[in-house]
């Protein structure tokens, strides 16, 4: 059996980080790249000959220098290093200056390389050469079967799990840190499947959790688990000596499972961040009966004939919700321009349509502004014409995250499927949208208005007082489908009779959150006003309920 040392030879540029000189090649042909998270690495093209019994027993191909000792500055025992076969080398002062590391090859169990961290900077070199089938540090001490074994980021992690388990369980880390983290759990995949639970314990830092990403979809349903860690990794917790701490993390680990997949025993958290959900009320008792206010997550669409009060509508629930809370509102309001939308939300305050003096003098309506749009909660849309599909959903992510609104408006989802150009096909356009906007409820919290417009009716018109039904709403049925409720007004708008005339009956369609539909409550329209008040029902109307 022979044995050599490489050696360092020169530095080179990094291929995978850019590093200009952090790249060290050996004599070996080897090349290691010491930049922080980096870690490239590149084989030898010369390696040892090498001599086995045929036992299971670990020989040595390639020398180990230093002794097997305690690691006190990291509270690891000479019992734990003992059984990873690392050594310490000491300074003049007798202080540890060095770690080695032993990795060894998983068919022959000879160490075919060691790495060295010098503790001053924390820098790494190698000795020897990689051949064969190098394996993960550690690997040559576990049973290769069992209830668990943990995977850590570094050779430091590794030996403070083994630690901090008073050695009973198997723990092996990555050769070469996070980025490797796919690459290296794929080579012993067929190794690692043969314990019952595979435990990732990697760095709690953003590096560490893409490397968390990289390998989960790698092993069989339910066999992974991902520990959360308080501190950075499993080194700091035991130097900080939370030691109970971190056994607690690791009992913790939640098993892995897809997206979208969540256990029974996993939803208690979920169901009481639903309590904390409190419902805002609507300005109407009689909508509230039927469908308990509005909440985060739902998707409100609101419909009707033309010209029947569905911006008057939406006007007076932007302004409830700004007077019931103090969250803030974004409005696209494709129809109109941003005067008209503000003017109509200052006409809510004043109770009176500001937008229909034409000799208003600013002064006049200054206090109105100052009490709506000047309480910086209200955010519009200038769209100037541009009502593009995916340039509304990135306004309407911009609007929850950036500004923080929790309600948004929009107005409404005809003008956005007649601006798309991606074929003439209104249903399948819609069926697009309304994907893409229950997705965003959904993921942002948010709680969206949508109005949306009516086919034409095959009986009395919604113009004329006609009943709305959910087969009505225009293009496609994954409006209905997609939206937790579907509110439809309806009105006589061409009635003789005044009362009748004004009075719009508003009509629950679809509720997905207490099941109860049909006529809601009756709101009367004030001229005077430009309000919309609850009212009972009109004496001579002809809707038969």
């Amino acid at each position: 059996m022979s044995s050599e040392q490489s050696t360092f030879v020169r530095h080179e540029e990094c291929p995978q980080c850019g590093s200009r000189n952090n790249l060290s090649r050996y004599s070996d042909g080897h090349a290691w790249c010491f930049t922080p998270q980096c870690a490239y690495f590149e084989p030898a093209t010369t390696g040892f000959s090498s001599l086995t019994n045929g036992t299971q027993q670990r020989v040595m191909a390639t020398e180990m220098i230093g002794t097997i000792a305690a690691i006190p500055d990291r509270r690891i025992s000479e019992l734990t290093c003992k059984k990873y076969n690392v050594r310490v080398e000491y300074d003049s002062k007798g202080v540890i200056s060095k770690h080695h590391y032993p990795f060894t090859d998983v068919n022959t169990n000879e160490v075919v390389c060691t790495k060295v961290r010098r503790v001053e900077d924390k820098q790494f070199t190698i000795n020897g050469a990689y051949t064969g089938n190098l394996g993960l540090f550690g690997q040559e001490t576990c049973r290769g079967s069992g209830k668990f074994i943990t995977i850590t980021e570094g050779e430091l992690d590794c030996l403070s799990v083994s630690e901090m388990f008073d050695r009973k369980y198997d723990v092996v880390s990555l050769r070469t840190g996070s980025q490797s983290a796919a690459k290296e759990i794929k080579e012993q995949l067929e190794w690692l499947e043969g314990y019952d639970n595979v435990v990732i314990c990697f760095d709690n830092d953003k590096a560490g959790q893409l490397a968390v990403d990289s390998v989960k979809h790698l092993f069989s349903p339910n066999k992974l688990k991902i520990v959360k860690l308080p501190l950075k990794d499993a080194s700091d917790m035991l130097v900080a000596n939370r030691v109970r701490d971190f056994t607690t993390s690791w009992w913790d680990a939640k098993t892995y499972r897809p997206d979208g997949i969540v256990a029974g025993i996993d939803t208690w958290d979920i169901i009481l961040n639903a309590h904390k959900v409190k419902s805002i009320p609507y300005p109407w008792s009689g909508l509230n009966d039927l469908v308990k206010g509005v909440r985060p997550h739902e998707l409100v669409t609101i419909t009707s004939g033309s010209g029947m009060g569905k911006s008057q509508l939406i006007r007076e629930i932007e302004y409830f919700l700004f007077t019931a809370t103090q969250d803030n509102i974004g409005i696209l309001a494709l129809e109109e321009i941003i005067k008209r939308t503000a003017l109509g939300i200052m006409s809510m305050a004043a109770n009176k349509p500001l937008h229909e003096d034409e000799d208003l003098e600013p002064e006049t309506f200054k206090e109105f502004w100052d009490h709506t749009l000047g309480s910086d909660r209200f955010y519009l849309l200038q769209h100037w014409g541009s009502t593009a599909e995916d340039t509304l959903m990135s306004h309407i992510r911009y609007m929850a995250k950036a500004l923080d609104c929790k309600w948004i408006i929009l107005d409404h989802l005809s003008i956005v499927v007649s601006s798309q150009e991606h074929g003439g096909d209104e249903r399948k356009n819609i069926d697009a949208i309304m994907t893409k906007l229950r997705t965003l409820v959904q993921e942002l919290g948010i709680g969206l208005f949508l109005v949306s417009h009516l086919k034409r009716s095959g009986g009395l018109s919604h113009e004329e007082g006609g009943k709305i039904s959910l087969s009505d709403l225009r293009g496609s049925q994954s409006i209905a489908q997609l939206s937790d409720i579907v509110i439809g007004l309806e009105r006589d708008q061409q009635n003789e009779n005044e009362q009748i005339r004004n009075t719009t009956t508003v009509r629950v369609l679809k509720n997905r959150y207490t099941g109860l539909t049909g006529p809601a409550c009756y709101l009367r329209y004030d001229k005077e006003t430009s309000r919309m008040y609850e009212t009972i029902k009109p004496v001579e109307a002809n809707n038969d309920f």
